[in-house]
């Protein structure tokens, strides 16, 4: 099916296009997310420098960061299902297309409102393909759906701890934080010439009648919450993906700026690396989890133990401007929270029915992803108020006590299920 054909929603004259093996097209698709991940978090260890460079301060590295997750809630909401019709290659087309758009307008901003232009730019990008990446691949793989899904979670979670490291590498280069935008530019486009050139299987769903338009406008989340006794997994794993992501909003948007105080240096690669701890820390931890429908019951009030524990050391490290502290609990706080956040999700996964399943989960990310951009936004405030080290400390500590929270509800059997 050529490319044209499926932007149309028609059928193809001829089959044409390169007829690429299983494995190259898990590759293709697992890099189309994986690569515009790393994109959406170069800018974790520029802020700081760019905060200076266009005059604008803690509150406007808040709603930069804040204005990709809401451009990505917005896609998933209006447009996660487009490569149910499309076809899983022109989603992802579309998806490197925009990408590319958010690269350069960052790399080339000069105002907070060309960034958050950029960002969000880059939140439709990511927008579009998390749907398409994760059916392509789990299409690929019919009968081993745990590999689908971790393939997913590995492209997913190892973009998003990557991105700040290379950011923060890639910045020394001569033309300073342009550089990192430029290069993932061009990746990108390099990633564009195999994906035009596979042939591509038909839209899963050719719609009849002649306003093939129909099928793409937004689906109503309406009814997405599952009857008990599956409720309250539900509402325990939204509230544990909301402060998940609460939690790593702002280890990617604030706490390189914690990092640079106790360390007394500023070195973008440093920051960068620091930075994304907590998430690579938890990437490794869910990729590397043992599978077992018991074990994961378990492993989600203990994940949650882990991680109010780990926030609350990361508030005292904070307060006390100390290294190691600030370091192993970072590390602590992202492997408590791939365990809580697995099990959660499977959770869910497991207890609502097959037919229900899409409407659901996608509520499900809606609310984990906002858990990046409201509490953000508004600790972004409080800096401006209080300053970084209290504004941090008091956010770390309320997390903390929510995490706690949560883990004595994920341990209640009416959640657990039977």
């Amino acid at each position: 099916m050529t490319l044209i054909a499926e932007l149309r929603m028609r059928a193809p004259a001829a089959r044409t296009g390169w007829d690429a093996t299983r494995g190259i097209r898990l590759v293709l698709s697992g890099s189309v997310l994986f690569l515009l991940l790393i994109g959406a978090n170069l800018a974790t260890p520029l802020y700081a420098g760019l905060q200076r460079r266009l005059g604008y301060g803690s509150l406007g590295t808040s709603v930069a960061f804040a204005s990709y997750v809401v451009a990505l809630v917005a896609v998933l909401v209006s447009a996660g299902h487009w490569s149910d019709y499309l076809g899983r290659r022109a989603a992802m087309v579309l998806a490197v297309l925009v990408g590319i758009a958010g690269s350069a307008v960052f790399a080339s901003a000069g105002s907070l409102a060309q960034l958050c232009a950029g960002r969000a730019l880059q939140g439709m990008a990511v927008g579009l393909a998390t749907g398409a990446c994760a059916a392509a691949l789990r299409e690929l793989l019919p009968h081993r759906p745990e590999w689908a899904s971790r393939f997913t979670l590995l492209a997913s979670s190892g973009g998003v701890a990557l991105g700040p490291l290379l950011g923060g590498a890639l910045a020394l280069a001569p033309g300073g934080t342009a550089v990192p935008f430029l290069v993932h530019a061009a990746a990108l486009a390099a990633l564009l010439v195999p994906l035009v050139l596979v042939r591509a299987r038909p839209a899963p769903q050719l719609p009849a009648g002649g306003r093939p338009g129909r099928v793409l406008a937004p689906r109503s989340l309406r009814g997405a919450v599952p009857a008990p006794p599956a409720r309250g997994s539900f509402w325990v794993a939204a509230a544990t993906g909301f402060l998940s992501f609460a939690v790593f909003g702002y280890q990617l948007a604030l706490s390189p700026g914690v990092f640079a105080r106790a360390l007394g240096a500023g070195s973008p690669p440093l920051l960068g690396a620091l930075a994304g701890l907590s998430l690579a820390s938890s990437a490794v931890s869910q990729v590397l989890a043992p599978a077992g429908r018991r074990r994961a019951r378990g492993d989600g009030p203990l994940g949650l133990a882990v991680l109010a524990a780990s926030l609350a050391a990361l508030a005292w490290g904070t307060a006390a401007e100390s290294p190691a502290v600030l370091i192993i609990a970072s590390i602590a706080a992202g492997v408590g929270q791939g365990a809580a956040f697995r099990a959660g999700f499977d959770a869910v996964a497991a207890s609502v029915p097959a037919a229900a399943h899409a409407r659901t989960v996608s509520l499900l990310y809606v609310v984990t992803y906002l858990g990046s951009a409201v509490p953000v936004v508004g600790l972004g405030a409080l800096v401006g108020a209080v300053g970084l080290g209290p504004a941090a400390v008091g956010f770390l500590g309320a997390c903390a006590a929510a995490a706690a929270l949560l883990a004595v509800l994920a341990g209640r059997p009416t959640v657990q299920g039977r």
